[in-house]
């Protein structure tokens, strides 16, 4: 039986989205303030949706062209490969419009949320935007996911200690982690100061007890890390970066 495809429309960004996250995104490239009208002239039933997946090559903002026109949808990808298609991660994660505030000057802020993982089909470039042909990803949850869970758990808490001394920070108090193994790795995954490719990492892990597996080396290695580490700048961890477009 062939797998079940659905077309969205598709935006790059250099972040990764994970399901069960939000996402506050400020939208002022002309390319996606259409890919936002054109799902703000959907009926009201219908859900807006649209793709994130996470730049490999390239900037999710378009050099200005003053004389050429608004940029086209593979502006600003494949600076160094020259395929702007290959610029892109092909598992990204479906962002549901949770809300939509249109600012004076045109651009628009967006509040998303991560809902299903994705595999990127094709894509086309035919458009104003991209947009693409998608295969949703089951998850799984792999074999020891709730043991997993619990260390995952365990060594988040020594990290997040270790770096708010590395930052000279004092921790806020203990905060409840969801007792589901999925939606933990995607909490952690979220929130821990990874590089993106590494994040893309976690995204593409095939079940729960893979992500969680890679997680506690990552989170282990780290919090080794900052304990060799003096003071670094304060950064607010407890939340997905805002992503200018």
């Amino acid at each position: 039986m062939s797998a079940v495809t659905e077309r969205l429309p598709l935006f790059p960004l250099n972040t990764v989205l994970y399901p069960g996250l939000v996402l506050p995104l400020n939208v002022f490239e002309e390319r996606y303030r259409r890919l936002v009208a054109d799902l703000l002239e959907q009926p009201e039933d219908e859900p807006r949706r649209f793709g994130v997946l996470a730049i490999k090559d390239g900037r999710e903002v378009a050099p200005v062209r003053p004389d050429d026109g608004p940029a086209g949808p593979l502006d600003g990808l494949g600076t160094f490969t020259g395929d702007a298609l290959e610029a892109i991660h092909h598992i990204g994660c479906v962002a549901d419009v949770a809300s939509v505030q249109d600012q004076p000057d045109g651009r628009y802020e967006l509040l998303v949320t991560g809902t299903t993982r994705f595999l990127l089909r094709d894509v086309d470039a035919s458009g104003m935007y991209l947009t693409g042909e998608i295969e949703p990803i089951e998850e799984r949850p792999g074999e020891g996911s709730g043991a997993l869970a619990a260390e995952v758990e365990r060594a988040f808490r020594a990290y997040q200690k270790r770096l708010a001394g590395a930052r000279e920070a004092s921790t806020v108090g203990r905060q409840e982690l969801p007792d589901d193994p999925q939606v933990l790795s995607y909490l952690v995954a979220a929130a821990s100061v990874f590089e993106t490719p590494v994040k893309q990492q976690l995204l593409a892990c095939p079940d729960t007890a893979q992500r969680l597996r890679t997680e506690l080396d990552l989170l282990r290695r780290e919090t080794a890390v900052l304990s060799w580490l003096p003071s670094l700048p304060a950064v607010d961890l407890t939340r997905q970066s805002f992503s200018p477009n």
